[in-house]
């Protein structure tokens, strides 16, 4: 599906940008709502993946949205009455994807969530990502129980403190994504390695990454850090997998602070 764009707070607002926001594996986009609505300075549009079928047809709906509200950011459009830089916003999956957009010079600037440049990697870089093996036996799982192995996956989304302080009533049910979607998406995490053009993404980067990440440790925060050229790293103590959820003031506040001071250097 092509992004759609989704209309946040006060219309009257000064516009700074447009994101285009990429969700985690098996989360619906409408997990972004909150976050969008706290942040009414922007334009706000969507990719909804949740059927595609084929790592290859969510590569193509991704890329497409990216075309399309880039192609409507400039002047002549009735919604932005001056060019609007892009920021594409990704949350674990979401994130790897956004990367890739980065890279092909889509992005004016990304915000990512418990982000990683390679999900699977070798037993000795286990600081950095899951193995092959553990995504292999989700995929022969859902196979046989689709609704278990997301609830397996959420309840690994949050630290036994963020469960214990009610967070998970945030998180959106299971099943919202087709069969194939998930397959996909789990395939997309098994083959896609954006690390080798990290220095060459040269937007300015912002991540937000929780330190107690079981499913993207902070490793891969770490090393984002070090090889993205303009990167910033807000790290989340205590915080699992879903950084932003019930912290969304909070993160808005930041994501618009740290905006600002890449439109004010720039201007400079």
């Amino acid at each position: 599906m092509i992004a759609s764009e989704i209309q946040a707070g006060n219309t009257h607002q000064e516009i700074t940008g447009t994101i285009l926001w990429l969700t985690g594996w098996s989360i619906p986009d409408t997990v972004f709502n909150r976050l969008q609505a706290l942040l009414p300075d922007f334009h706000h549009h969507s990719v909804d993946y949740s059927a595609a079928d084929s790592p290859e047809e969510m590569l193509i709906l991704i890329e497409t949205a990216a075309v399309h509200v880039r192609s409507s950011n400039g002047p002549s459009s009735r919604a932005r009455a001056i060019d609007s830089p892009l920021l594409i916003g990704g949350w674990s999956l979401g994130g790897l994807l956004a990367l890739k957009l980065a890279g092909k010079g889509y992005a004016d600037g990304l915000v990512l969530f418990a982000a990683t440049a390679r999900f699977t990697r070798a037993k000795e870089e286990s600081d950095l990502g899951w193995a092959d093996a553990f995504v292999r036996q989700m995929i022969t799982g859902i196979m046989k129980d689709r609704l278990g192995v997301e609830a397996k996956f959420r309840q690994n989304m949050l630290t036994e403190e963020e469960w214990e302080a009610g967070q998970g009533k945030s998180l959106p049910q299971e099943g919202s994504w087709t069969t194939p979607a998930l397959i996909a998406g789990l395939q997309i995490l098994r083959s896609e390695d954006c690390v080798p053009q990290l220095p060459e993404i040269l937007c300015p980067v912002l991540l937000i990454h929780g330190t107690a990440d079981k499913i993207c440790p902070y490793g891969a925060a770490s090393e984002l850090a070090a090889r993205l050229p303009q990167a910033s790293l807000l790290s989340m103590p205590g915080c699992g997998h879903a950084p932003f959820m019930e912290r969304e003031a909070f993160i808005a506040d930041k994501m618009r602070r740290w905006w600002h001071e890449q439109q004010d250097s720039a201007s400079i």
